[in-house]
């Protein structure tokens, strides 16, 4: 006999949104492979916006997290597949150049979502999602303070390593600059790691002895800004609030949009049983679509001209409009 005649209409349809409910998902684990960890800007936006995102909680998820720090190569392999094998971690996020991990896991564990982020790495496609960040838009603002405020016309970068990610934000910075100020010179230098404060220090006190008046620091070097009582600014987070008398202003990322992105391609998969559609280019999020953004001016807000400080934001209005499109340079930035 059939079911829903035996058990009567009524009771088949509550056994049938039962049924429904019992197939939505209620909870995700989301484990993190941290390249440094929360002492580098890098990651510790992705924790804060980690934190930020299960508080909010998409789907009615109850979100829990895990992060290991400073893995790489085999160990990351190895602490991937853990989290995999142990069913706590639905989403496995490899926050930097991992694909050749992922790329070993991803067949194996097929109901695993794993993520892999910026420059350095391949498109796998499948349950593998490949998550970049641009804050070339930004930088080109903070260029144009630049341009606007040396008194030395020469302004430097002290960057990581001369990676895709990385390029596209001091090309973008430059073009800021002399987009206003045609006499800029370029001071370029990386020190070959993702955090190291000592060689951070070593170079900007370089960039200042070649005659730099303004850095765009990628490395955090804040101190030897005020120390040497020279202006510069940040990148990723807001770092006008803790090093108030030498940051002028900072390039912003979000994690936000990137995180509702993923979960919503999990939450599919896992309550629709929709298949996995990775993708094999990389994918990132604009000023518009809240990837990135401007800091505000904390100290420095009374100090900028209200000239300089309208045509920011007239500029910013541009960008979000598409009316000022910044293209994507990747070049490797140098030295004049």
């Amino acid at each position: 006999m059939n079911i829903f005649k035996k058990l009567g209409s009524a009771a088949a349809m509550m056994l049938l949104a039962t049924q429904v409910f019992a197939a939505e998902p209620t909870k995700l684990g989301i484990g993190l492979i941290l390249a440094t960890g929360p002492e580098a800007a890098w990651d510790a936006t992705l924790m804060r916006d980690v934190e930020s995102v299960a508080e909010a909680a998409p789907h009615g998820l109850d979100i829990s997290y895990k992060n290991v720090n400073g893995v790489w190569g085999e160990e990351a392999g190895d602490a991937m597949e853990l989290m995999a094998r142990s069913g706590k971690y639905q989403i496995i996020w490899a926050h930097s150049s991992y694909s050749d991990q992922v790329k070993a896991l991803q067949e194996k564990y097929p109901d695993v979502l794993f993520v892999v982020v910026g420059s350095g790495n391949e498109g796998l496609g499948g349950n593998a999602y490949w998550v970049y960040k641009r804050a070339h838009e930004p930088s080109y603002l903070l260029g144009v303070l630049a341009g606007r405020l040396t008194e030395s016309d020469v302004v430097g970068v002290v960057g990581q390593f001369p990676s895709e990610d990385v390029n596209d934000q001091i090309n973008s910075f430059f073009a800021g600059a002399r987009s206003v100020n045609s006499d800029v010179k370029r001071k370029v230098a990386f020190i070959e790691s993702w955090y190291d404060p000592a060689k951070a220090e070593q170079f900007t006190k370089a960039q200042i002895a070649a005659g730099a008046d303004l850095t765009f620091q990628l490395v955090e070097s804040f101190e030897t800004c005020e120390k040497e009582k020279i202006l510069c600014f940040g990148n990723y987070v807001d770092h006008g609030a803790s090093a108030p008398k030498s940051v002028v202003a900072s390039a912003l990322i979000s994690w936000t949009p990137d995180l509702n992105w993923i979960i919503d391609e999990w939450y599919d998969h896992a309550a629709n049983g929709a298949p996995y559609e990775g993708n094999t280019k990389e994918h990132w999020f604009s000023m518009a679509e809240g990837g990135s953004s401007l800091s505000g001016y904390h100290d420095y807000e009374t100090k900028l001209p209200d000239q300089l400080k309208e045509e920011i934001a007239d500029l910013s209005k541009q960008i979000e409009t598409g009316a000022l499109d910044i293209p994507v340079d990747l070049s490797l930035p140098t030295s004049d």
